[in-house]
């Protein structure tokens, strides 16, 4: 019998964000295999857990793989980890993970912080579609391929602060003025900010505040609309003039805004 494959995700930011499940297996392991034992050893070193540490990066993944498996094999029971976050989830493992599957070893996911998902939790959204793209391309050019290709789907992808002016530039030329974006910074630390807004005033804020840590970017699907109060009622006017009924109102107009239907039956009725 093999060992068991633990996938364990862990905080991206804030230390006290882990669970109390991924602390009982950690101390239990055989191994942790981590991105950077330099990271991992801070939270290890936090959490009072003796465990040895294997790396396993982009660079050796393929040849350390090969060494996990051997230790499987001798049942060892075996945690990976990334630097932040849940593993595989725009971090290295993919080639790992083959190898854990092509020889039938047990694996298991603990659940934990995600930077995707923490950061979709405090955007206001009028839709769960999303598409994840992981860290955008640096070329200008496969940039514009990716905004036209998810223009009509809320799109979320990681970005350096290095590189987030220029790419919000390039957002702005391709799919103009009006359209939406998020910016989540520093997620869950001390600093964290997070800023919604159309692309101008976005790169405005920007170009007089400081850009540090980790950043993710939600640009909103075109079809994303900022209806106001008052053009729904001049709207819900209209359409009553043409003798429709409230409710066939909070109908059109949700599918038309896409855009809460019971927000506009309220509207309705007092207008």
């Amino acid at each position: 019998m093999a060992g068991k494959f633990y996938i364990c995700a862990t905080p991206i930011g804030n230390l006290g964000d882990i669970t109390i499940r991924a602390l009982e297996v950690l101390k239990q392991a055989d191994y942790i295999v981590c991105e950077d034992k330099r990271v991992t050893k801070i939270l290890i070193d936090k959490y009072e857990i003796n465990v040895p540490l294997l790396d396993c990066h982009k660079f050796n993944e393929k040849q350390r793989s090969e060494k996990i498996i051997e230790l499987l094999n001798e049942e060892k029971n075996i945690v990976f980890v990334s630097d932040a976050g849940t593993p595989l989830i725009s971090d290295p493992g993919s080639i790992l993970l083959q190898e854990i599957y092509k020889n039938n070893i047990s694996i298991t996911s603990l659940p934990g912080a995600c930077a995707v998902s923490v950061f979709l939790s405090m955007l206001p959204r009028n839709t769960e579609e999303f598409a994840f793209i992981g860290f955008i391309p640096r070329s200008k050019n496969s940039q514009i391929q990716i905004l036209n290709k998810y223009k009509n789907t809320n799109c979320i992808f990681y970005e350096s602060p290095l590189r987030l002016m220029n790419t919000l530039l390039n957002i702005k030329n391709e799919l103009g003025n009006d359209i939406k974006v998020s910016i989540g910074r520093e997620l869950t630390k001390v600093f964290e900010e997070v800023k919604t807004g159309k692309i101008n005033d976005i790169i405005e804020y920007y170009q007089t505040h400081t850009l540090k840590g980790e950043i993710a970017v939600m640009i909103y699907s075109r079809c994303y609309n900022d209806i106001n109060d008052e053009e729904l009622k001049v709207n819900i006017k209209l359409l009553k003039n043409e003798g429709y009924s409230t409710k066939d109102i909070s109908k059109i107009l949700s599918l038309l805004y896409k855009e809460n239907k019971n927000k506009i039956y309220k509207i309705a009725e007092c207008t």
